[in-house]
């Protein structure tokens, strides 16, 4: 048996690259998801500095939503891989 050691540290390395993408991509959605949460309560705690949070609240919203979408299109493409046609 013949191990071809090149072709297993790629994929290793590429397995775990991609791994970490996946989860700083997670963690960018969770941040945003945050950040919105703290424009909603500057928004409810001040009328002034509302207006001005109101419409980062929804950019952070849409942001969260693009990041997940990402994760969930990784690893649906990751499942597809394994699963084959």
């Amino acid at each position: 048996m013949h191990i071809k050691w090149n072709a297993l540290a790629q994929t290793a390395g590429f397995s775990f690259g991609i791994t970490v993408a996946v989860v700083a991509v997670f963690a960018l959605g969770i941040l945003a998801l945050s950040r919105r949460e703290a424009a909603l309560s500057a928004r409810s705690s001040a009328d002034g500095a509302g207006a001005a949070a109101g419409g980062s609240g929804k950019l952070a919203l849409a942001g969260a939503y693009a990041c997940f979408a990402v994760c969930g299109a990784a690893v649906l493409y990751g499942l597809s891989l394994i699963a084959g046609h």
